[in-house]
C-alpha cells in the first residue's frame, strides 16, 4: 500500500511536468483559460500526459503479468509477438497508403495484434505448455519481424520507407484526444483480463503440478494472460508504435517492496510503468536536440544496459 501510494504521489508530480514541460516551459500563468497558451496544454500535452500514462501503465502491467505466468525474470511483452504483430499490421497500412485516415493505422494495428493472438493460441494448442507457450511466441514474434522488414524493402516510395521506419521507432509526438479515446477502453479490457489472474499466478509458483491439484485452470490462465497481454500490447503499438522495455525494467524495480507473490506486483508495476513513461516522455521533449528524440529510441538505450545488467546477475547466481 505504501508503494502505491508513493508511486501515485510521484505520477501526480510527473504530470504536472510533462504538462509544463518541452522545448518551451510554459509558466503558471499559461494555466488560466482565457490564455491561448492553454490551447497547447489542453490539446497537445494533456493527450499526450494521459497517453503516457495509459500505455506505460499497460506496459507495466503486461511485463509483470508475463514474468508471473512464464516464471521468467527476463520476459518481456515483445516475447509474445503481439508488438511485432501489431507493428506489422500498422506498417502494412502505411506500406498501401490506407494510413491517411487517423482511424486506419490503428485499427490495422490492433488487427495484427488480434491475429497475433489467434496465431499464438492455435500453436500452443490445449497443453497450456508454458515451454511450447514461449517457443510459439518467438516463432510469431520472428516471422511478423521479417514481413515487416521486407515490406520497409519493398516500399513504393523512399518517402513511404521512411515513414514506416520513423513510425517504429515509437513516440507520442502528435498525439490527440482521437488516440487516448481508441487505446482507453481497449487498455481497460485487457487490464481487467490481467486483474483476474493474480490468484492463478500466485498459484503457479508452487509448479504447474500443484497448480493443477490447487484448481488452477491453466488453458483458462493462458488465454486470459494472451487476451490481457493482446489488447494491452496491441493498443499500445497502435497508439504510439514500439516502446520496449517498460514490461522488463519495471516489475524488476518494483519486486523488492513487494515480495515474490505475481499478484502483488500487478498494480504496482502498472503505476511504475506510468511513472517511468512519463518520465521518459518530458525529459525527449525536454532535452536540447534540433529534433525530438525517440522516446522508444530512449526507452532501448536505458533498457539495453538494464537487460545486461539482469542478465550478468543471474549468471552469477547460477555458476
Amino acid at each position: 500500500m505504501r508503494l502505491n501510494l508513493t508511486l501515485a504521489v510521484g505520477i501526480a508530480f510527473a504530470v504536472a511536468l510533462s504538462l509544463i514541460a518541452g522545448k518551451v516551459w510554459l509558466p503558471a500563468e499559461a494555466w488560466r483559460v482565457g490564455d491561448p497558451r492553454f490551447l497547447i496544454i489542453f490539446e497537445l500535452r494533456m493527450p499526450r500526459t494521459v497517453l503516457a500514462l495509459l500505455i506505460g501503465a499497460a506496459l507495466g502491467l503486461s511485463g509483470a503479468a508475463m514474468q508471473g505466468y512464464l516464471r521468467n525474470p527476463l520476459a518481456d511483452p515483445g516475447l509474445f509477438g503481439v508488438s511485432a504483430g501489431a507493428a506489422l499490421g500498422a506498417v502494412l497500412s502505411m506500406f498501401f497508403g490506407f494510413a491517411l485516415s487517423a482511424w486506419l493505422l490503428p485499427a490495422f494495428a490492433l488487427t495484427g495484434a488480434a491475429a497475433t493472438m489467434t496465431l499464438l493460441a492455435l500453436l500452443a494448442g490445449r497443453s497450456a505448455s508454458v515451454l511450447v507457450f514461449t517457443l510459439a511466441g518467438v516463432i510469431v514474434s520472428s516471422v511478423a519481424g521479417s514481413m515487416t522488414a521486407l515490406a520497409i524493402s519493398l516500399a513504393p516510395t523512399p518517402f513511404a520507407a521512411s515513414e514506416i521506419v520513423t513510425w517504429l521507432l515509437g513516440a507520442l509526438t502528435d498525439r490527440s484526444w482521437d488516440d487516448v479515446l481508441l487505446a482507453l477502453p481497449i487498455i481497460g479490457v485487457g487490464a481487467a483480463c490481467i486483474a483476474f489472474t493474480g490468484r492463478a499466478l500466485d498459484v503457479l509458483t508452487l509448479g504447474e503440478a500443484a497448480a493443477r491439484s490447487m484448481g488452477v485452470d491453466r488453458l483458462r490462465l493462458q488465454w486470459l494472460i494472451v487476451t490481457g497481454v493482446g489488447l494491452c500490447v496491441g493498443a499500445s503499438v497502435a497508439a504510439a508504435g514500439i516502446i520496449g522495455f517498460v514490461g522488463l525494467i519495471v516489475p524488476h524495480l518494483v519486486r523488492p517492496f513487494v515480495g515474490n507473490r505475481p499478484s502483488a506486483t500487478l498494480l504496482p508495476s502498472a503505476l511504475g510503468g506510468a511513472l517511468l513513461l512519463l518520465l521518459a516522455d518530458s525529459l525527449v521533449r525536454a532535452a536540447p536536440t534540433v529534433s525530438e528524440l525517440r522516446l522508444g529510441i530512449a526507452m532501448s538505450m536505458l533498457g539495453g544496459p538494464f537487460f545486461l545488467v539482469l542478465l550478468v546477475r543471474m549468471r552469477r547466481k547460477l555458476a
